[in-house]
């Protein structure tokens, strides 16, 4: 698996936030076949940073209807990411 394909976006909500802000943990969502290891591996080299530990949390699509049709989210899995005293991600410009 390509180290680019792995993490997909980063999760900005309240919560992320506050974990970043406490704890030093920043929230991805990434490929749902990547491992902890995959994970850690491509944060430290697409963000040059030291990563302590990895968490994730595998989330099933929600049920959707249109009508009398009836359809699903994707399915997507989550990373909490906890990194070394003094390092950061520049996840969004701050202005």
């Amino acid at each position: 698996m390509d180290i680019r394909n792995i993490i997909k976006k980063p999760i900005v909500t309240e919560k992320a936030a506050l974990l970043k802000e406490t704890n030093n943990k920043y929230t991805f969502v990434v490929d749902k076949d990547a491992n902890k290891f995959q994970i850690k591996q491509a944060v430290e080299s697409l963000f040059n940073v030291k990563v302590e530990s990895v968490h994730t949390s595998n989330y099933l699509g929600k049920s959707k209807r249109m009508g009398m049709r009836v359809g699903y989210r994707r399915d997507w899995k989550k990373a909490i990411v906890k990194l070394g005293e003094g390092q950061e991600i520049q996840i969004v410009d701050e202005a």
